[in-house]
């Protein structure tokens, strides 16, 4: 039996798509071992959102061939969409695959021996146009459902359309028979993803607020979140519904980019900081406990002292729990190499340090404001210090002493201290800690 290993960078929704190559390799009767393991086949699959993803896929080459030197090296993903040749050059390389044949390693290959010179395949992004569904699963309790691929926004940073092509999507009726056999497998949880999940439906009768009205009424799902919506596309109706709804947790992850209109106009963004405050508004007037995340840009060409700070004040009034604040980095064909006035690389990091600064302290002002609430929690297994962790409702990340029978169980819990390692102190309830030992009496 030949042993296969896989290795994903980048972001969750590459992680659902290697869980499926994985499931394809199984299917055809390998064995999945540790990337760090000895194995006849490696698969990386690539981000290309910053230059140092592309580094990441260079070293991660060398460590396969370093774990077997004959090794079958396989690259697909976004970075080789986009330089497919560079990939090439490396040696050791076997195959390169881009967007449209990234699902078709075994079509294309059933020896997966070591070739001579590296084969690539590779074509427009937009030829890309059939969807792959995907879905992949954190710690047995939490499954991440692909349901839309590619963008038809054009940012000035992304590589993402030039990388994945057009936005694109299936129909609501296969996401629910993807949801339901989630359901079956024993998730508790799903998180809804895409690279413009939002987008749910673009160019069909379909769209992303039909799609959560029927993820809604799936049997047995307990819980629903969002990877991320763009602002312009969480429209009034979902945040109204999510928040009558008892699935959809109060937890929203919202790019904004910049605070500052002017960089939102030079970005290319859809909106601006006004459409934002406002959706941020009526989420908390609706969700008064809700968690709002925000991804945040630093350094962008153009981006003076004056407009970043403008920026950081916007987002130090908004009553948000988190930052994802990226670095700006060149990337290729990108509108964003036409802007003058570049940032110098070190006041863009001295930007993205200040922002994780603020991010730091409105998630503890946020975590802390729940000490001595009781809240949900979804238990995931036990870690080898002794403790398991989980999320309660609105995203607040919750520590107890491990218990392998609260594993994958949603349990009522009284919020202590914030620890150091930037989890709340947790206590099932009285109530739940009896009903819990009644049940490993029963089964014991």
């Amino acid at each position: 039996m030949k042993k296969v290993a896989l290795e994903t960078l980048g972001c969750k929704l590459n992680y659902s798509e290697t869980l499926t190559i994985q499931r394809d390799f199984e299917q055809a009767g390998f064995e999945v071992t540790d990337f760090k393991n000895s194995a006849d086949v490696y698969v990386i699959n690539t981000c290309s959102v910053t230059q140092n993803a592309n580094s990441t896929c260079r070293s991660k080459i060398r460590r396969a061939l370093r774990n077997n030197p004959e090794a079958f090296v396989a690259v697909v993903g976004c970075y080789a969409q986009l330089k497919p040749k560079e990939i090439a050059s490396i040696e050791g390389v076997d195959v390169v695959l881009g967007a449209k044949d990234k699902f078709k390693l075994l079509e294309l290959f059933d020896d997966f021996e070591k070739r001579d010179e590296p084969i690539i395949r590779n074509t427009d992004a937009n030829e890309a146009v059939d969807f792959h569904n995907a879905f992949s699963a954190d710690d047995r309790t939490r499954a991440f459902l692909k349901v839309q691929d590619g963008c038809s926004y054009n940012c000035s940073f992304c590589t993402i359309p030039l990388a994945r092509g057009k936005s694109r999507s299936p129909r609501i009726a296969s996401v629910i028979k993807n949801a339901e056999q989630l359901v079956a497998q024993g998730f508790k949880e799903i998180v809804v993803t895409g690279v413009n999940a939002g987008d749910f439906g673009r160019g069909t009768d379909e769209n992303f607020f039909m799609l959560i009205q029927e993820l809604n009424q799936v049997a047995g799902l307990e819980r629903i979140r969002f990877s991320s919506v763009e602002p312009n596309l969480m429209h009034e109706d979902i945040i109204r519904f999510s928040a009558d709804s008892e699935k959809i947790q109060p937890h929203f992850h919202m790019p904004l980019q910049s605070g500052s209109d002017k960089m939102l106009g030079l970005m290319r963004r859809r909106y601006q900081s006004d459409l934002y405050r406002k959706r941020v508004e009526l989420i908390k007037k609706l969700m008064p406990d809700a968690a709002i995340g925000v991804d945040v840009i630093t350094g962008h060409p153009g981006e003076t002292d004056k407009l970043f700070q403008e920026s950081f004040d916007f987002i130090k009034s908004l009553p948000i729990a988190y930052l994802h604040v990226f670095t700006y980095s060149e990337r290729p064909d990108t509108h964003a190499l036409n802007i003058d006035n570049p940032v110098q690389d070190s006041i863009r990091k001295e930007r993205t340090h200040k922002l994780r600064r603020l991010s730091k302290k409105k998630r503890f002002a946020f975590d802390t404001s729940f000490q001595r609430e009781v809240r949900p929690v979804l238990f995931e297994e036990p870690k080898d210090n002794g403790t398991m962790y989980g999320w309660t409702d609105n995203y607040v990340r919750v520590g107890i002493p491990a218990n392998p029978q609260y594993e994958n169980k949603i349990l009522p819990v009284e919020l202590g201290a914030r620890t150091k390692g930037d989890y709340m102190i947790g206590t099932l309830t009285k109530e739940a800690e009896q009903e819990e030992q009644v049940i490993a009496e029963l089964v014991g």
